[in-house]
């Protein structure tokens, strides 16, 4: 049996990465998106109807420290996406309890959004840009490709990119949050979330194939994640 060859077509003297399009993107981090985000805000909504506010409150963090428990027990790596979830549901759930206050418990995202936006701002000058780890969440490139210098060069970029969106997210979170009811501030709010970072993977794909082709770089899309052609 002859041995399938893989031929690289990139033009001569360019190299090339392989990243995954918009559709193996979305294949990749919509049971991401599921577990961190929408399962909580249908918990809450679930239980802020059944129960009351604080056990909604509760059961919504208990399922977010549950799915991290599973994962480091299974030994899986945990989406940076679930961590924010984490880290936000935690602090709001406290402060919430403490003060007896829904507003609180809703404008503790809002809090927590401009303080990443101005972490990722932050992340940049000090060299540990933290669109790394979020890009890789969604996006998980093949070796060749994680070990291309102008991929790594871009991740400064795409975390600045995230800073921008992080703070008109919460922003516009605030707006929602003085203008809508419990119900619709919730259901809204968790369309907002995945909307911003649609547009900022949309904005951030374009830019990183019109630096990288500047630069004499090949981008090819693949049809999944992981492929290397």
């Amino acid at each position: 049996m002859s041995e399938v060859v893989e031929v690289d077509t990139s033009p001569i003297g360019t190299s090339r990465v392989v990243i995954p399009g918009m559709g193996a993107i979305v294949r990749h981090a919509w049971p991401t998106i599921i577990i961190g985000k929408v399962i909580p805000v249908v918990l809450f909504l679930a239980f802020f109807s059944w129960v009351g506010v604080s056990s909604a409150i509760i059961v919504a963090l208990a399922w977010s420290l549950g799915v991290v428990a599973y994962q480091r027990m299974k030994g899986e790596r945990v989406a940076g996406l679930v961590l924010m979830s984490v880290i936000g549901n935690t602090a709001k759930t406290i402060v919430a309890l403490l003060t007896g206050s829904l507003f609180v418990y809703f404008v503790q995202p809002t809090i927590s959004t401009t303080l990443i936006g101005l972490a990722f701002l932050v992340s940049v000058p000090l060299g540990i840009p933290m669109a790394e780890r979020l890009i890789k969440d969604f996006c998980p490139f093949d070796d060749e490709t994680a070990a291309n210098p102008e991929l790594n060069r871009f991740f400064s970029i795409a975390s600045l990119l995230w800073a921008a969106t992080s703070l008109l997210n919460g922003a516009v979170t605030l707006y929602l949050l003085l203008t809508q009811s419990v119900t619709g501030f919730v259901i809204l709010k968790s369309f907002l979330g995945p909307a911003t970072t649609g547009l900022t993977l949309v904005v951030g794909m374009l830019l990183f194939k019109i630096r990288m082709e500047r630069a004499g770089v090949n981008v090819i899309f693949a049809n999944r994640v992981g492929a290397t052609s």
